[in-house]
Order: structure tokens, then C-alpha cells, then sequence
């Protein structure tokens, strides 16, 4: 692991602790809604204090973007942030949330730990290495066809334009997989991927933070990740869909018939 990754699996499990103490008493906590069904609790601010000033003691000059405080100025490696992914979960004491952290270098993710506090699961990924699950080296799924897979998905819950041609995705992808399952992490959702646990996940309309660590750990564990038509450009559209390489085609094929127009550049 090299030592920007052991960064940020030590400022994933620092938010991780922060994130554990409040989870028995939910009911106290200050809770704002940011925009529609989006909400933050002063649990993700605390989580991402934790974060920033673990990434700043080592890295004091890098940049970072973070879900809650926006945007610091800094040189060419960036810090991707989601504090706590899942926080709807989380506030309804479901335990399906995680920790996403990622550091990028000009356009290239080269750092990656996404950490479910409830199971104590760390995923990390470092470009040209590898991902792993604790000590554990990961490896996607051998499923080699759309038929027979599990897949993870996203319902749209803040931008609801597109809500009508995901739900004919859905359709589409419901007709001969295994089934379709929306957890409500996407950070989580990535690493089980990566872990074989899923073999495919498509959604619309996600933050660069809630999957730029899980896209590097899926690369790094052998699949392939892609915006909606089967592009490069997901982490500025939010639309993406990951997979196998196998079942990522077949994906990218069964939903091109639904991708609105505005979704085809």
C-alpha cells in the first residue's frame, strides 16, 4: 500500500469512529436539508473535519473536494471526499453507509479507501496495485453474460428529470438478471463489485465523491467503469456504469435505447 493510501485508510477509520459513536443515538442529532431528500447531520460535518485534518497533517498543500465544505485550494493532487455515504440510511439507524475517500493527480485516481464502519470492511486500491479488502486481494466476478447476474443500482432521489427513462432501464435490466438490488451506498455498492459480491451497477446522477474511490477499486480489481454510453467522462456527468468487463458491455448495450438525449455526448 503506498503512503497516500495509508493516509487515507487513516482518515477513513478516524471518520469511521466518529461516525460509530453517534449511530446509537441518531435521534439527537442536528439534521438540515441540503436540497430535496438530501440530507447532512453534523455527523458528516464531524466526519469530514476528521478526514480533512488527517489529509492535512500529512499533505498540508493538496487539494481537496469534499461533499460538505466544497472545494480547498491546493496543487495538482486532489482529495475526493464523502464523509458519510448513505446518510439517509444512516439517519434511519439502517446500517448500509460507508467512508469514501480518493486522491487524484491531474485526471488520474491513484489513491482509494472506501470503509464500512459497521463490518470494519476497509477497501483500498493504489493505481498499478491491486484492491483489497483488508488484507484480502479482490478480484470482479467471473459472470460472463447479462443473464444470471446480480445488479446494483441507484433509484434517482434528489434529480428526478431523468426518472422516467431510468425506470425503463430498469425494466430492461430487471427482464433476465438474477435480480436488481439499491442498497443506498454507492461508495459500498462499487466495492462489492470489486469484491465479486455484484456483478454489474449503473446509476444516474451521482457526485464525483460518492464513487471516485470505488471506480479506482473496480479497475483495480479487474472490471471496467464508464459513463452511461460507455465513455470516459463519469465523473463529470455522474452517470456510470460498472461491471465485469463482460457484463459492463452487455449493460452499456441494454441501456444505450434508454439514455435521454441530453445523457448522448
Amino acid at each position: 500500500m503506498n503512503p497516500t493510501t495509508n493516509i487515507a485508510v487513516r482518515a477513513a477509520r478516524e471518520a469511521g469512529r466518529v461516525v460509530m459513536r453517534y449511530f446509537n443515538r441518531i435521534e439527537t442529532l442536528a439534521i438540515t436539508e441540503k436540497q430535496t431528500n438530501d440530507y447532512v447531520s453534523e455527523v458528516d460535518r464531524a466526519a469530514e473535519d476528521a478526514i480533512i485534518d488527517t489529509i492535512r497533517r500529512a499533505y498540508p498543500h493538496h487539494a481537496i473536494l469534499a461533499e460538505e465544505s466544497g472545494a480547498h485550494d491546493g496543487n495538482e493532487y486532489q482529495w475526493i471526499i464523502d464523509p458519510l455515504d448513505g446518510t439517509t440510511n444512516y439517519l434511519h439507524g439502517l446500517p448500509q453507509f460507508s467512508i469514501s475517500i480518493a486522491l487524484q493527480h491531474r485526471d488520474e485516481l491513484i489513491s482509494a479507501a472506501v470503509y464500512d464502519p459497521v463490518r470494519d470492511e476497509m477497501f483500498t486500491a493504489s493505481r498499478g496495485n491491486g484492491a483489497l479488502l483488508n488484507d484480502r486481494r479482490l478480484r470482479v466476478s467471473d459472470q460472463k453474460i447479462l443473464k444470471g447476474a446480480l445488479i446494483g443500482t441507484g433509484i434517482p432521489f434528489r434529480d428526478q428529470r431523468y426518472l422516467d427513462e431510468y425506470l425503463g432501464m430498469l425494466k430492461a435490466m430487471v427482464k433476465d438478471t438474477a435480480g436488481i438490488r439499491r442498497p443506498g451506498s454507492a461508495a459500498l455498492d462499487f466495492c462489492w463489485l470489486a469484491a465479486g459480491r455484484m456483478d454489474g451497477f449503473w446509476e444516474l446522477g451521482l457526485s464525483a465523491w460518492d464513487f471516485a474511490a470505488g471506480s479506482l477499486i473496480v479497475r483495480e480489481a479487474g472490471g471496467a467503469v464508464s459513463d452511461i454510453r460507455g465513455g470516459s467522462r463519469q465523473l463529470e456527468s455522474g452517470n456510470v456504469i460498472a461491471g465485469n468487463v463482460r457484463v459492463h458491455r452487455e449493460m452499456v448495450q441494454r441501456l444505450a435505447p434508454h439514455v435521454p438525449e441530453a445523457m448522448r455526448f
